[in-house]
């Protein structure tokens, strides 16, 4: 690999390109089977000159967004490997309008990792699931951006993507939730601005609480004992309350719906309690006996009403919330998101979009489906769980042990073009 003390761009060209030339038969077997009408739907592929389809276009954003090349490398790499003759400009206008593609097919894998069926809520209503993950830049020590994300079960799309400065916080004001809409959103979206405005709107929300945050009363406005509450629950047993947000000094107003909860299992709730007493030590305090107690349960508001969406129906959809943020967490594990380069908007959608979504592919072919059968790549047959080898959504299954290597293809943006330039051209020269 190295060659007078440094990397070869020979085999730096290898190493960039290997998920969209070795590996690629394989991931397209983990792509739905109809590319080049999701990609016309969404107006990804609206006329097939220079890329001429839809698994093109895709090879071209994942060589972009997740091998680490620029425009002009992708462009150069392209046509070298005669898979499309366009500029670098050309590329540009090509990936400013995938983005909303890729955020389907990313929304579909994800919808995949999920047991959750469709029917859990009615037709009529739309659901969308809200997160935020934090960026940093290169050598930073702390936060720098923050990705807001929206993503709507009903159509298995990304509906929002917004990057913002690390100033500006998780909260339901960052998205738009009309009539017939519920917002689903983790404890980061607990505030009573953020749910009275999204109720203003129209909207509706499931969110889920911590003991402090979100002072409740009863409907008649007495003060309502959380804690009393939830002791009350036996095991798997889930519980329901009328409640009110208490109305805030800043005029914040109080917003009706229901408390719904569970108890969780003994594991869990073990393992929520070393989570409450490592963030005591980190900041040198003794944990609060009723964050230590609050962690025996999971609690959540909602404003939808009970005739719409039943309690445990309300905790399966938050199941699937949390089923989502851990994939999005797996994700980013994987990943180095604070080498984004884009600048403009579309661009940003297009290079966060293809990095999950590769990620995600290689991680599936490499951890749930190599080690299955003699060809290396998942047949349309169901898998079968093995110990040590990942499960559906990605876990370990039991019996321990780690899966295979994730190829680390996108360790960081290359500062390669020029080398990778003089290579190609080298080998193209010496060809004639």
């Amino acid at each position: 690999m190295v060659e007078g003390g440094e990397t070869s761009p020979k085999n730096l060209l290898m190493e960039t390109t290997k998920a969209i030339e070795e590996d690629w038969p394989f991931l397209l077997t983990l792509l739905p089977g109809d590319l080049d009408a999701s990609a016309k739907a969404f107006g990804a592929l609206r006329r097939k000159r220079a890329v001429g389809s839809a698994e093109v276009l895709l090879r071209l954003a994942f060589a972009y967004g997740y091998c680490g090349l620029s425009l002009r490398g992708t462009a150069t790499w392209a046509r070298e490997a005669g898979l499309a003759a366009l500029s670098d400009v050309a590329l540009l206008k090509r990936l400013r309008g995938a983005g909303h593609w890729l955020g389907h097919l990313l929304a579909t894998k994800l919808a995949e990792r999920s047991a959750l069926a469709r029917e859990a809520w009615p037709r009529d209503l739309r659901v969308r699931l809200l997160d935020a993950t934090a960026l940093s830049r290169p050598g930073s020590c702390g936060t720098d951006y923050r990705v807001h994300l929206g993503f709507d079960l009903g159509t298995l799309t990304m509906d929002a993507v917004e990057v913002t400065s690390a100033a500006v916080g998780e909260s339901l004001k960052r998205f738009t939730l009309r009539e017939g809409e519920i917002g689903l959103g983790d404890r980061g979206y607990a505030h009573r601005q953020g749910i009275a405005d999204a109720v203003a709107a129209g909207g509706a929300v499931i969110v889920r609480l911590n003991w402090h945050n979100v002072p409740l009363q009863h409907p008649e406005g007495k003060p309502f004992d959380l804690f009393s509450a939830l002791k009350s629950l036996g095991p798997t047993q889930v519980g329901e309350w009328a409640v009110r947000t208490a109305p805030g000094k800043d005029g914040t107003p109080a917003v009706w719906g229901r408390l719904v909860a569970v108890r969780k299992s003994p594991q869990a709730a073990e393992a929520a309690r070393r989570k409450v007493r490592e963030r005591a030590r980190k900041k040198g305090q003794t944990p609060d006996r009723r964050s230590l107690e609050a962690a025996d349960y999971c609690f959540v508001f909602t404003t939808v009403a009970a005739a719409r969406l039943s309690a445990e129906a309300v905790l399966e959809l938050y199941r699937f919330r949390w089923q989502i943020e851990l994939a999005f967490k797996r994700m980013k594990s994987l990943l180095e998101l604070d080498e984004m380069a884009a600048q403009d908007d579309a661009l940003c959608r297009t290079f966060l979009y293809v990095k999950l979504l590769a990620t995600l592919l290689v991680e599936e072919l490499s951890r749930q489906w190599v080690d299955f059968s003699p060809w290396g790549y998942r047949s349309r047959a169901t898998a079968v769980a093995v110990a040590g080898v990942s499960g559906d959504g990605g876990e370990p299954a039991p019996g321990g042990g780690g899966g295979a290597h994730v190829p680390a293809v996108a360790r960081t943006r290359r500062s390669i073009d020029a080398r990778l330039l003089r290579y190609a051209a080298a080998t193209v020269e010496s060809s004639r």
